[in-house]
């Protein structure tokens, strides 16, 4: 059987320390995971895990110049520690859920904010604010042969050489193991899952021009530059 049209290429991530392509099934994100982001957000009691997601072919793996997106005043960054599973299933024990990684790696959350907070104040979807093309810019994945479950370290982000965002992983509300066994009684996870799992305070508007660097100690940096 033949298709209408040629298919999309299958998004993938390159994996270092070698020529291996991570293939990517979904993108799973996880809000106010920090509780100063959180508080910067407007929430002042440790929440329960909420999700949200990204297109795959929002992923801009490597980084590098990404287009400013239209139908925003306010473009947001996010820096955030994000898990590749190797497996999944649904209903995953916590105390198992960290046998389902395959690696880990940096990424950025671009948000059009002043549209999200619009859907928000009108109840509808996220999509708009979070799910534009480019929105989900991302480093190269480190296998856990390379490291072992960062649970503690560095995570920052500079705009043009200034520290905006700087926090620790520890300060995780839910860490990882509890959000993989959180998000899998909502869907079957599947090898080929991201989930970007938060990111901390600081997250400020950017413009055409500026240069982000981001990175997590043992994980790695990322830069992009928006044009």
């Amino acid at each position: 059987m033949s298709y209408v049209f040629p298919p999309a290429p299958r998004v993938s991530v390159p994996v270092t320390g070698g020529s291996a392509l991570f293939p990517v099934r979904r993108i799973y994100c996880v809000g106010r995971n920090y509780a100063d982001h959180a508080a910067e957000m407007g929430a002042d009691t440790r929440e329960p895990p909420f999700f949200f997601s990204k297109p795959a072919d929002a992923l801009v793996p490597g980084g590098g110049d990404i287009a400013y997106p239209p139908a925003t005043s306010n473009l947001q960054h996010e820096v955030e520690l994000v898990v590749a599973l190797r497996d999944g299933g649904a209903d995953i024990l916590p105390e198992r859920a960290l046998e389902y990684v395959y690696g880990y790696a940096v990424g950025l959350d671009l948000t059009r904010r002043d549209l999200q907070q619009l859907a928000k104040d009108k109840g509808h979807p996220w999509d708009m604010g979070k799910g534009f093309d480019q929105s989900a810019p991302i480093g190269a994945i480190h296998p856990l042969a390379a490291l072992d479950h960062p649970t503690r370290g560095s995570i920052w982000l500079k705009v043009n050489g200034q520290l905006r965002q700087h926090g620790d992983l520890e300060q995780m509300s839910w860490k990882v193991a509890e959000v993989i066994a959180r998000l899998s009684g909502y869907v079957a996870l599947a090898a080929g899952d991201l989930i970007f799992t938060g990111t901390p305070a600081g997250v400020s508007t950017v413009v055409r021009g500026d240069v982000l660097e981001a990175g997590i100690a043992g994980v790695g940096e990322l830069t992009i530059r928006l044009v």
